[in-house]
């Protein structure tokens, strides 16, 4: 069994994407680094669906404090 160096993040990026676009092009790996990915998708519907149905004064007030619940200029 070898012994293995793990690479930098910035040095593994680097050489990914460089192998991404030599066996892809540049175009098709942009493609590719940019698709949407569905469980994001996902997740991003929910936290819609979730700040649609939020009250924001009630949210602040639960995260911030009760005092917070005063509007700007009534201080």
């Amino acid at each position: 069994m070898s012994s293995e160096t793990l690479m930098t993040e910035e040095r593994l990026i680097r050489q990914a994407t460089g192998a991404l676009i030599e066996s892809l092009g540049i175009m098709e790996a942009t493609r590719f680094l940019t698709l949407k990915r569905q469980g994001r998708l996902e997740s991003e519907e929910r936290h819609r669906a979730w700040q649609g149905e939020l009250d924001k004064e009630a949210f602040f007030a639960e995260v911030f404090g009760a005092e917070h619940g005063s509007k700007a200029g009534e201080e």
